[in-house]
């Protein structure tokens, strides 16, 4: 059995905004670089699959946001709109001027909020697999969206995250990787992690009021099957977005770990150019 981790690049770890941030470094340095932002309860190798096919022409940077992955947590950036921020903060920090950016997950809401505060600095966006509006989330994600803080403070959340992948993904997670997303969630970071969605409440009918003034082209890939995030929220924002191209993959939540190479050939497709030809909607 392999015990090593997937080869993602060069993985380091800086400290931006006052935290020590884990990333990797991948692919040829000319371009317009990728932004990668890892899902929750994942990390930076939920993109094991993708890097390899987008980086053969595309710088990749690939990001564990704070509080997720094996990235240092604050309270004050816990939050869609805050994460935004620290986003556009990360960019100057690496001296990105602009990029695409690819955010499943806890990405989407992050990565609508920053393109709808700087964007000059979205070449395009890759999105799906987030809760876009309170009212459309289901199953477990709504539970957590309700539930009052410190509620999860006295279980240790590595199981808890590790757990859910490997029940929810229809293909086998490698073990190093597993292991490496139970480490994201240990001790109480899953529950300072929660404290993101908890956010929804107040920031996603913000977001909700932005997303018709979001120019930057944005391909939504969803899950058909998708239990905690169903379709409905990719087609909610499909329908206010201006220039948007919205896919569903068979698959659930984790589409990215279900249809891998279906996932990885919709972003190559897109960032290759298919991003120019999404005309304002009429």
């Amino acid at each position: 059995m392999n015990d090593q981790l997937p080869e993602i690049g060069s993985v380091e770890i800086d400290t931006i905004e006052g935290l020590r941030i884990r990333f990797a470094h991948s692919g040829p340095k000319e371009g317009v670089p990728v932004l990668l932002t890892s899902p929750w309860p994942e990390s930076l190798y939920a993109f094991r699959d993708l890097q390899s096919a987008v980086g053969r022409e595309h710088p990749i940077l690939a990001l564990d946001l704070p509080g997720f992955g094996h990235s240092e947590s604050r309270s004050d950036v816990l939050s869609p709109e805050a994460m935004a921020d620290f986003v556009i903060n990360a960019a100057a920090h690496f001296g990105i001027t602009r990029m695409h950016a690819v955010g499943p997950d806890i990405g989407t809401p992050t990565l609508l909020f920053a393109a709808a505060k700087q964007p000059g600095l979205f070449e395009s966006l890759v999105v799906g697999g987030g809760a876009t509006n309170v009212d459309l989330a289901a199953g477990q994600l709504k539970e957590l969206i309700a539930s009052p803080v410190g509620a999860l403070s006295d279980i240790d959340g590595g199981a808890l995250g590790a757990d859910f992948v490997r029940q929810s993904a229809l293909r086998e997670i490698p073990v190093p990787v597993l292991k490496d997303y139970r480490l994201a969630s240990a001790g109480r970071r899953f529950e300072d992690a929660v404290n993101f969605v908890r956010a929804y409440r107040r920031d996603l009918p913000r977001l909700g009021q932005m997303l018709a003034g979001i120019e930057t082209p944005v391909l939504i890939i969803v899950g058909r099957n998708d239990p905690i995030v169903p379709p409905e929220n990719g087609k909610f924002i499909a329908q206010l977005l201006p220039r948007n191209h919205y896919v569903e993959l068979d698959g659930g939540h984790l589409i990215w770990e279900d249809a891998p190479e279906a996932y990885a050939d919709e972003i190559t497709r897109w960032l290759d150019g298919g991003y120019r030809s999404v005309s304002f909607r009429g």
